[in-house]
């Protein structure tokens, strides 16, 4: 086989293999053998060449091509998919592709009732396939699609499409909030405009933070949704009066709307639209919209005098103007929030007021408003005789003298928050008290710097005996002196809260324990860090049978001695927080033992005597236990956590 040397030689027939033994070899010249040499190569490659195209063109042949509706124009794939039946068959549609989803949801509810009506007056031959899944489909009958709710991220336009297509074999959504939107793929309006077209009976929706959305979607829920009821838009920029004058238009049904920091379009034209058009509306909060004026507010009321009930308008741009119309023509308002309102002075809360127009108001709550003040209070309570709550904050005006009046003409009030008024005192609230309505049941009193110890109680100390809830909160001058003379007047209180008074002590704690009738049911002494073992224990002792809420969170000085007490006289205590308390295992082992104790809630947050040990006591709590915090308990481990997670599978453990 050495003597021999083989080469290819391409004839004029297609080529043949011959060999010659090697003496022949030297007979041929050197040229000669190169040349045979790119000849082979070159006759090699174009066999492959032809091969590759006779493979190709073979697969070819084999490979018919198939028919596929996407070759279809959007008409006539539009009329096709008009006639899916509901159901699975429209769901399955819809993840076909994009495109699928985007003309399926281009479909009214009213082109699909009508080719179901086609469809029925067709006579169709019987498919058992056809049959057999309907039947499938019976046996789980579908739950109704009621609300939907998308946040953040899921905010983009093919999960509202998705969720109107699915949602409109159903009847279609009935309530809708997008609260946030995808950042490169937000909601914009061809997402509203498939949720208007496959869910006429829409009666809610909600748009916060939706910034793509414009008059255009808005106008296409105002045409595709004529029973919309309620309407809330918030931080929506590229909205403005034309979309609020297209769903006045379009839905005449409104009964609430809100529209918060959409200051660059809204303003007074849709507003008075609304009024004019939407004579159903009950209940209008508009917040932070710098366009919106008199003429818009005005308008409004006017035009919804008859059924307008809930007015709240925060941060806007109006006068006396519009809360002298609304002092007016306000005759069904029960309830009126004013929140931030800096050009309205005294005298427009002083025309509200004697207008005589608000004779059904019931609650008002003022925040931040330099028009309230003695005067003006006075007048309200004068000729708003149903008022039965009012809540106040940050509002500098307003002092004792104020009060005292208030309280002479109100006759039916039932409730007074104060918050951050700085210019009420002690004086001005014994005051209160002793000329209160025989229906006065709560009173809050929170960060009031003027809430002080005085001098001297007054001779004659009132009596209070229908006040039942009673809040003091952080009044850092709010000391033993003062808690003991509140605890004398108000024998019937049920609820005390006393959070944040740093400086009360058991001495001014016990009087109020001693002197409460009734029974205290929730008490919360949070953040009261001199109170001590004796106190909580004379509490429990006195008020064991009706006790159903103790707050004893950063109380410091309380200790195991207190959860003893808890243990043998509490029967109704259904939550207790001893966050940053001193209890240590041997108190957790005594609640646990206490079996006419039934706690639903408990929190031993940042206890950091309550370790380990505490583990199988906590797990003997019950079944009445559904929530238990553990947070900062080092002394505890993640695994014994899990442990007790998994016997107490039904409760919500934080750790």
């Amino acid at each position: 086989m050495a003597n021999w040397v083989g080469c290819l030689v391409l004839g004029s027939d297609g080529g043949c293999l011959v060999s010659a033994p090697a003496e022949l070899s030297g007979l041929l010249c050197r040229g000669g053998a190169v040349q045979q040499r790119k000849r082979a190569l070159v006759a090699a490659s174009a066999v492959a060449a032809a091969a590759a195209e006779c493979v190709r063109a073979a697969k070819k042949q084999r490979q018919l091509p198939l028919p596929s509706l996407d070759a279809l124009p959007d008409e006539c794939l539009f009329e096709i998919l008009r006639r899916v039946p509901a159901g699975r068959g429209r769901g399955a549609s819809a993840c076909v592709s994009h495109r699928w989803l985007a003309l399926l949801g281009s479909i009214r509810a009213s082109e699909l009732a009508q080719a179901a009506a086609a469809a029925a007056d067709t006579p169709a031959l019987p498919d058992l396939n056809e049959e057999f899944v309907m039947e499938e489909e019976d046996e789980t009958p579908a739950v109704p699609c009621v609300e939907r709710v998308l946040e953040g991220k899921e905010g983009t336009d093919v999960r509202l499409a998705a969720m109107a297509v699915v949602a409109g074999s159903r009847g279609g959504l009935e309530k809708l909030a997008v609260r946030g939107s995808h950042p490169t793929r937000g909601v914009t309006d061809q997402g509203l405009s498939a949720v208007a077209r496959g869910s006429p009976n829409l009666s809610s929706l909600a748009l916060w933070d939706v910034p793509l959305v414009t008059d255009a979607g808005l106008a296409e829920v105002a045409a595709g949704c004529p029973s919309l009821e309620r309407l809330d838009i918030s931080r929506c920029p590229l909205i403005t009066d034309k979309g609020l004058v297209a769903v006045a238009q379009g839905c005449p049904n409104l009964v609430s709307l809100t529209i918060e920091a959409c200051s660059s379009g809204v303003g007074n034209e849709g507003l008075r639209a609304i009024g004019r058009c939407c004579t159903k509306l009950q209940a209008v909060n508009i917040k932070n919209c710098a366009n919106v004026g008199d003429q818009g507010i005005s308008s409004l009321v006017c035009s919804a005098t008859a059924s307008l009930a809930k007015i709240r308008l925060q941060g806007l741009n109006i006068t006396d103007a519009s809360l002298a119309v609304i002092g007016y023509y306000g005759k069904a308002v029960t309830d009126l929030t004013l929140t931030r309102l800096a050009t309205v002075g005294e005298r427009g809360f002083w025309v509200m007021a004697n207008a005589a127009g608000l004779q059904n108001l019931r609650c008002m709550s003022v925040t931040s408003c330099p028009g309230i003040t003695d005067l003006a209070l006075s007048s309200i309570a004068k000729f708003c005789p149903s008022l039965k709550q009012l809540y106040l904050r940050k509002c500098g005006h307003v002092s004792d003298a104020g009060l005292t009046a208030f309280t002479e003409s109100a006759k039916v009030f039932e409730n007074l928050q104060l918050e951050e008024c700085n210019r009420v005192t002690l004086v001005g609230i014994l005051s209160f008290l002793r000329n209160c309505s025989q229906k006065f049941r709560a009173l809050s009193l929170v960060k009031c710097m003027g809430i002080k110890d005085i001098c001297s109680a007054p001779a004659q100390l009132p009596l209070c005996r229908s006040l039942r809830f009673l809040t003091i909160k952080d009044c850092p001058g709010f000391t033993d002196a003062s808690l003991a003379v509140v605890g004398m007047i108000c024998p019937q209180l049920e609820q005390v809260d006393l959070s944040g008074l740093g400086e009360v002590t058991d001495s001014g704690l016990l009087p109020l324990i001693q002197s409460s009738e009734a029974g205290l049911i929730k008490v919360d002494l949070s953040g009261c860090k001199n109170i001590t073992d004796a106190a909580v224990s004379s509490l429990v002792k006195a008020h064991g049978k009706s006790l159903k809420k103790v707050n004893l969170e950063g109380c410091s000085k309380i200790t195991d001695v207190s959860l003893f007490t808890i243990s043998e006289s509490c029967t109704e205590l259904a939550e207790l927080d001893l966050s940053n308390c001193m209890v240590s295992d041997y108190g957790v082992a005594i609640l646990a033992s206490a079996r006419h104790l039934k706690l639903r809630v408990l929190s031993l947050s940042g206890c950091s005597n309550v370790t380990q040990k505490s583990v199988p006591y906590l797990g003997n709590l019950g079944q009445s236990l559904e929530g238990l915090s553990l947070q900062f308990c080092n002394m505890i481990g993640n695994h014994n956590v899990a442990s007790l997670e998994k016997k107490l599978w039904w409760c919500d453990i934080l750790a």
